[in-house]
């Protein structure tokens, strides 16, 4: 028979807010992977900044988290603004007296770095757009971010990368080099930040199938195979140890974890959440 005493303690683990109380800033929240984690960070008690290019995705997120108990706020920036970015940080601050959560989402369309597309066959300035996005922003954030966390001793910078960091498929070059540089940031972030108190932590994802960049890659897929675009995405699964395609939700509850204490050991690391389709 299970004791009063046991059925208290599971209720009070499973209520656990793991971000209670933490001001979490998400770049790229009106996006698939942005709103998903942007979510699951309110969920877990987080006071969550939303920030992005496109206002009506914004509040839409924003209407998702407060309807559901959460709170958020939103304010349209571009990532890639270093200066707009910076400000935009600084306002954070003075409003909520720190920051202790940075993740990034940006990212281009796939049609825009010529996903799909061969190294043989992919031109300069297509290869280039990943590194002149992704990587770009990730620096600006990370960077905007670090220099109040550093003063305060305290907070949590996620990175976010894909199976395509280890190249195991065709057609990901440009991504897949972008990839690689922002885990090796990751390193040189954590060497730097780690004294101050700082963690820097690297999500690497499969990809997930409920994202708009994955929807167009499997488009692009389906059509160079001559199959379908479910026959794509059970072939994109079938990469991974657990032959399952992997979503949003998946990434955003790894997200979450990462940002909390529970992961409070893990700094300057790229933690493989790819179902064993990129090994390291």
């Amino acid at each position: 028979m299970t004791s009063q005493s046991s059925i208290a303690a599971e209720s009070s683990i499973s209520s656990s807010s793991i971000l209670k109380g933490k001001h979490a800033v998400v770049f790229g929240a009106g996006g698939s992977v942005g709103a998903a984690v942007a979510r699951e960070f309110a969920a877990e008690g987080a006071n969550v900044f939303l920030a992005g290019r496109t206002q009506s995705n914004l509040e839409a997120v924003t209407n998702q988290i407060t309807r559901d108990g959460g709170h958020a706020h939103t304010q349209v920036i571009d990532a890639l603004d270093d200066l707009a970015v910076n400000e935009y940080i600084d306002g954070i601050v003075q409003q909520a007296g720190s920051i202790d959560i940075v993740f990034n989402a940006v990212g281009p369309l796939a049609s825009d770095y010529g996903n799909g597309k061969n190294a043989v066959d992919l031109p300069i300035e297509e290869f280039m757009v990943p590194l002149t996005t992704v990587v770009k922003s990730h620096f600006i954030t990370a960077r905007a971010a670090a220099r109040h966390m550093v003063k305060q001793h305290s907070g949590v910078i996620i990175l976010l990368t894909g199976s395509p960091a280890r190249g195991h498929i065709e057609g990901a070059t440009a991504i897949g080099t972008a990839f690689g540089a922002i885990e090796t940031l990751t390193e040189n972030l954590a060497v730097e930040l780690g004294p101050s108190g700082v963690r820097v932590v690297c999500l690497r994802t499969t990809a997930n199938i409920d994202t708009r960049t994955i929807q167009q890659t499997m488009d692009i897929l389906a059509s160079k195979m001559n199959v379908t675009k479910d026959q794509a995405i059970e072939r994109i699964a079938s990469l991974n140890f657990l032959k399952v395609p992997a979503n949003t939700s998946d990434t955003a509850k790894a997200a979450a974890f990462l940002a909390s204490d529970r992961a409070r050991m893990m700094t300057g690391t790229v933690v493989n959440s790819t179902a064993g389709a990129a090994l390291d």
